[in-house]
C-alpha cells in the first residue's frame, strides 16, 4: 500500500511537471528559447566592417547605461574612436566580426574622438545624433530601481 501511494504521488508530480516517472533525463532545450547572447570577451576585439567588406576598426570598449544595459560599442581605428549603438552591429561571433549597414560615404561623416576627449554619451543630442548616423532609433533608457507602476 505504501509503495502504491508513493508511485501515485510520483506519477501525479510527473504529470504536474510534465516529466516522465521513468525518465531521469532533463528535458532537451527548446529551440524557441535560443537567443543570441554575447559575452564581453566575445565582443571586445571584434573586427567592424561596413559595405564592401571594408574594415573600419575593432571594438575597443563597451558603454553601459546606469541600469547595466549595453548601449554602445566604442570602436578604435588608428587612434581615433567612434561610437556605435549596439543594435546597429550585426555580429558573427565565430568569425569575430560585426557588420554595420553603412556605406563608405556615410562612415566618413561619423564623428570621432580620442581617449582623452570622450563624449557625453547620454546627453539627448549626442544620443539622438549617434543613433541617427546608423539608421536606428534609440530605445527608451531604462533606469535602475524598482519598476514604476502607473495606475489608472
Amino acid at each position: 500500500m505504501m509503495t502504491s501511494t508513493i508511485l501515485r504521488a510520483g506519477a501525479l508530480t510527473a504529470l504536474l511537471f510534465g516529466t516522465s516517472v521513468a525518465s531521469a533525463q532533463p528535458p532537451a532545450p527548446s529551440a524557441a528559447h535560443d537567443h543570441n547572447h554575447y559575452r564581453a570577451k566575445q565582443v571586445i576585439g571584434t573586427k567592424i566592417l561596413i559595405a564592401g567588406d571594408t574594415t573600419v576598426g575593432t571594438v575597443d570598449d563597451l558603454v553601459f547605461d546606469d541600469a547595466g544595459n549595453l548601449e554602445y560599442l566604442i570602436v578604435e581605428n588608428g587612434g581615433k574612436l567612434f561610437t556605435v549603438p549596439f543594435e546597429a552591429a550585426k555580429f558573427n561571433v565565430e568569425k569575430k566580426m560585426a557588420v554595420l549597414s553603412l556605406t563608405a560615404e556615410q562612415y566618413k561623416v561619423i564623428p570621432t574622438y580620442t581617449a582623452t576627449t570622450y563624449p557625453s554619451f547620454y546627453t539627448p543630442t549626442y544620443r539622438t545624433e549617434t543613433y541617427k548616423y546608423y539608421g536606428v532609433t534609440p530605445r527608451e533608457l531604462r533606469r535602475p530601481g524598482p519598476p514604476v507602476i502607473v495606475r489608472p
